[in-house]
């Protein structure tokens, strides 16, 4: 089983719900936050880039600058991660976003996939 944070808000790139992790980025640029929540997504982001690997590709095609296309989901044996994303959801919802949990057993085309991740172009039956 495959796990995926989202928010309603499409993502510009894939056309897809946005994942967390832009939401965050986009309610830091809003200048809303308080001075403490921005610390604490700041210290989630840290984590996320020590403990998780960046996918080498996520376009269908190698061409350079192709657009970005494949989701990110993570093995629902990632447990840190999460727990993590768990915290991310908790800051964005005091701000009004809405973040749903999505689950998904055959996740489409795999594009990259490490211990605790997979990224994938969706099958049209795949929830996104």
């Amino acid at each position: 089983m495959f796990i995926r944070f989202v928010i309603e808000e499409l993502d510009e790139d894939s056309g897809r719900r946005q994942g967390l992790f832009q939401a965050a980025r986009d309610l830091k640029k809003s200048g809303v936050l308080s001075v403490s929540d921005y610390d604490k997504l700041e210290g989630l982001r840290d984590w996320f880039n020590e403990h998780l690997k960046k996918p080498d590709r996520l376009a269908l095609s190698s061409r350079p600058h192709a657009k970005a296309v494949a989701l990110s989901w993570f093995r629902d044996t990632a447990k840190d991660h999460i727990v993590k994303m768990r915290e991310f959801q908790s800051v964005l919802e005091r701000y009004g976003l809405h973040v749903k949990m999505i689950k998904a057993k055959r996740l489409g085309y795999v594009l990259y996939e490490d211990e605790f991740q997979v990224a994938a172009y969706p099958f049209s039956d795949t929830p996104t």
